[in-house]
């Protein structure tokens, strides 16, 4: 079977931390990667870089990837004014090579349109995973802001696609609450983590590769610097700590994108009197990330939302134990008091306690971290992509046999 997997808006190969990257590029391509081992075809359509052409490289057997040109503007809005053309020119692309492609999984809500011209192009079924919502991103945070037409793509999507795959149960029932998509075409396929890159490595050896220090408590975010993913949260708990110049704040993430939010955070970093503590390390190639989790001693998630929260699972697997925000798919992977700490509350003081707890505890940061590990094995990849591959299956055989029960979803 041969797949045409929409990734619109990012490359898969971009480097994680940015305004647009993160673990959905993470899902596009170790997904991808894994359904070729199966026997799928994969082609990666997305989005060529600032003014470049056609571009088709092989990423693992069985699975390329193909830039598609759209001009120098890559925001958001002329996405979205171009998705139309983008098709097309996908269209061509097939036609040129001779290619009939047997089904569209299409990753967020611009891919997700993009993934409805295809359907009704080539008569094919329609996957859609959005990532994230718009409207639970309102709700999460008041003040976020989306493109005005994000909202009505996003029930267009719903809609039209053939199925849809949510990361939880939670993201399900968001999805038929809010926007009105049928239950029996939603399946709930978690993600996955990479085992064998994300492992655990000596913790002294990982500091002094990454210059950190030996002796300190290194406490580590990776992520978006986004206001949504709550650092400055997390910034105000390290201040609040008893003596926070005996640890170190690791904060990897961020891109030229996210220039203004860095610098409004350095700002608080400076009126917190946290110079010297808290290290910006900007965004770093994914399979670097494994040193950090391996260095540190506790990974912090203080997101407002997340729809699954890959950050935490790639951490725990390193034998990191993570306290994150009690939101979204977090609830699935982490487990209070088990391998990390869930936050109910997004106040500093929350944060700052449970920081407490672990880090004044030796026997408990170890319990916590022996237990890491073991709680993620079920989540991998090739157990994401055989859910996919029954999904694909089902649909091409006619979308009423995935909706009749032949998949749990």
């Amino acid at each position: 079977m041969r797949i045409a997997l929409v990734s619109y808006h990012t490359c898969p190969l971009a480097r994680l931390g940015g305004r647009f990257s993160g673990g959905l590029n993470v899902y596009v391509r170790d997904s991808a990667r894994e359904l070729a081992r199966r026997g799928f075809l994969v082609d990666i359509f997305t989005a060529a870089h600032r003014g470049g052409g056609f571009g088709v490289a092989r990423l693992s057997p069985g699975v390329r990837l193909v830039h598609v040109p759209v001009g120098p503007d890559l925001s958001r809005a002329a996405l979205y004014a171009g998705y139309r053309t983008f098709a097309g020119r996908i269209c061509r692309f097939a036609r040129a090579e001779g290619i009939r492609y047997d089904l569209i999984h299409a990753h967020y809500w611009l891919s997700g349109l993009v993934g409805l011209e295809l359907k009704r192009a080539w008569n094919v079924p329609l996957v859609g995973m959005f990532h994230t919502l718009a409207l639970v991103k309102y709700q999460a945070r008041v003040g976020e802001e989306e493109p005005p037409e994000r909202v009505e793509a996003e029930r267009r999507v719903a809609a039209g696609a053939d199925a849809l795959v949510a990361a939880t149960e939670q993201e399900k029932g968001f999805l038929v609450r809010l926007y009105g998509a049928s239950p029996y075409k939603i399946f709930v396929i978690p993600c996955g983590v990479d085992l064998n890159l994300f492992r655990p490595r000596d913790p002294r050896a990982a500091r002094r590769r990454l210059g950190l220090p030996v002796g300190k408590p290194v406490i580590l975010y990776v992520g978006r610097l986004d206001p949504l993913k709550g650092l400055d949260i997390l910034l105000r708990a390290v201040a609040r700590l008893d003596d926070p110049a005996g640890v170190r704040l690791v904060v990897v993430g961020g891109d030229r994108g996210s220039a203004s939010e860095r610098e409004r955070l350095e700002s608080l970093v400076r009126d917190l009197g946290l110079d010297g503590v808290v290290r910006f390390i900007g965004p770093v190639a994914h399979r670097q990330l494994p040193w950090y989790f391996s260095a540190a001693t506790v990974t912090v998630v203080p997101s407002y939302h997340e729809s699954f929260g890959l950050v935490a699972l790639e951490s725990l697997a390193c034998g990191t134990p993570v306290i994150a925000a009690r939101v979204g798919g977090l609830t699935r992977t982490v487990v209070d008091g088990l391998n990390g700490y869930l936050v109910s509350w997004h106040c500093p003081e929350a944060f700052t306690e449970r920081l407490e707890l672990l880090l004044g505890n030796e026997g408990l940061r170890r319990r916590l971290a022996a237990e890491a590990r073991a709680s993620v094995q079920a989540f991998t990849w090739p157990a994401v992509a055989a859910r996919l591959a029954d999904l694909y299956s089902s649909l091409r055989a006619g979308p009423e046999t995935a909706r009749t029960g032949t998949l749990s979803g």
